[in-house]
């Protein structure tokens, strides 16, 4: 089939390697579309612009991976809600009708749950700017893909980390890291599970839900990731005190849903993952 990625980062590029990997035509949107492999056709479009280039009139799944310039609110409603709303222009202004439209969403629609355990039907009451953004957008795609007969799919994706993606090790090695002298726990995918889920979910044979969470198997307690990390970098545990505000919230979010779609994670913790990432394994996508 033919799959449009409207947005071509470091995610999208991975994930579109992979559709092309399965024998898929894949079509990238990306500002500088040089910069993208050769089993992507890079398409120059500026996703912030109502201006977007045709769309292939075979395209059977569009996949919708947007960032924002800066971590603002204007940035934010730009990137993910204008942005969104500009791809589904374009596929009515170009008449085009995919079986299936992911738009790539965020855990932090929940905002923070005390350290409770959350999943699909779990009511979302973003904290933040973020998350009420990304909320916005879910709720766009929906209504606008109501009654059109286009599958539409939210994945709400955890802290990624992968190749490139290195904060918490920076923070372990250069001694900025505290570990939380209360719990708080974290919910992170690998960048590869991460692609791997949206090439997953855009092709499986049944129909999709609504809204999946894309986490690995693990919440986590961010001390005992910073602990592990130290250990896997032979440096002394970090020290314990006050952390502020949680990143995300604290909340373990549950991953049960996606799993039962027959998708595996590649790296169901952050154990094997980071061990990947310490190793030097994959590369990231500019």
């Amino acid at each position: 089939m033919t799959v449009l990625l409207a947005g071509c980062g470091d995610l999208g590029t991975e994930a579109g390697l992979r559709f092309a990997a399965a024998g898929h035509r894949v079509v990238g949107w990306r500002r500088q579309p040089e910069k993208l492999p050769v089993e992507i056709e890079g398409v120059a479009a500026d996703l912030g612009s109502a201006n977007l280039p045709p769309i292939p009139a075979d395209t059977s799944a569009v996949v919708v991976a947007l960032a924002a310039d800066s971590p603002t609110k204007d940035a934010y409603h730009a990137a993910y809600v204008n942005g969104l709303a500009h791809v589904l222009d374009a596929l009515k202004r170009d008449g085009v009708t995919p079986r299936r439209v992911l738009f790539v969403s965020s855990t932090a629609v929940y905002g923070d749950a005390g350290g409770g355990w959350i999943d699909e039907s779990t009511t979302a009451a973003p904290g933040g700017f973020s998350g009420r953004i990304m909320r916005e957008a879910e709720d766009l795609l929906h209504n606008r893909l109501s009654g059109t007969g286009i599958a539409g799919t939210v994945l709400r994706l955890g802290g990624i980390y992968g190749p490139g993606r290195t904060r918490l090790i920076n923070q372990v090695r250069n001694g900025s890291a505290v570990v939380p002298d209360e719990p708080r726990y974290t919910n992170r995918i690998h960048r590869d599970d991460a692609a791997a889920s949206i090439v997953h979910l855009t092709t499986m044979e049944s129909m999709p839900a609504t809204v999946y969470l894309g986490v690995d198997n693990h919440p986590a307690e961010l001390g005992e990731v910073l602990r592990f990390l130290a250990s896997e970098l032979d440096l002394p545990e970090p020290p314990t005190g006050p952390a502020g505000e949680a990143r995300g919230g604290n909340k373990r979010c549950s991953n049960a849903l996606l799993r039962s779609t027959g998708f595996d994670f590649a790296f169901p913790s952050f154990r094997e993952g980071y061990r990947e990432v310490l190793a030097g394994t994959g590369v990231r996508h500019l």
